[in-house]
């Protein structure tokens, strides 16, 4: 009987070991916003005043972060109208989606580098700031395909 156990538990550990293999590594599992959930902090308008300068590309070595930097760079005016789904409004005060990239807070987190991207892509489709917003809060930042980022891009 015990020897029945042994091999069903085993069986069971490697058929969790297979699922896991099959899964991409860039892949992460949506995660529906809770009803409950409040939107982390954002601003509902374009900054009149100058925004703080993001951090340097140059500072890290990962090129994937560097990626995130640079164009984090180019669209300020609009991560400053984004949530964080990171929740680094509670965890470090930041303000929007920006403040993730004014410190290295963004370099070491995944949910702040896909949500950058989105915004990104999402203004080369000639969406708002609103709009991007609207869909960040449905989640829809999770299916950012990380990959097309992996090398340096382009000075611009």
């Amino acid at each position: 009987m015990r020897i029945i156990y042994a091999t069903g538990g085993a069986l069971a550990l490697l058929a969790g070991g297979l699922l896991l293999a099959a899964v991409p590594s860039n892949h992460v599992p949506r995660v529906e916003p809770q009803a409950e959930e409040p939107v982390p902090a954002f601003h509902a308008q374009a900054p009149k005043d100058a925004l703080p300068a993001t951090m340097s590309p140059a500072l890290f070595t990962d090129v994937l972060v560097q990626n995130a930097y640079k164009l984090a760079a180019r669209i300020k005016r609009t991560l400053y109208q984004e949530p964080c789904y990171c929740h680094c409004d509670q965890s470090q005060g930041h303000g929007s989606l920006l403040d993730c990239y004014v410190s290295r807070h963004a370099s070491g987190c995944d949910i702040c580098t896909r949500e950058a991207f989105y915004t990104y892509e999402q203004l080369g489709r000639h969406k708002t700031a609103a709009q991007i917003r609207e869909a960040i809060i449905k989640g829809d930042w999770q299916s950012v395909d990380t990959t097309r980022y992996q090398k340096p891009l382009p000075a611009k």
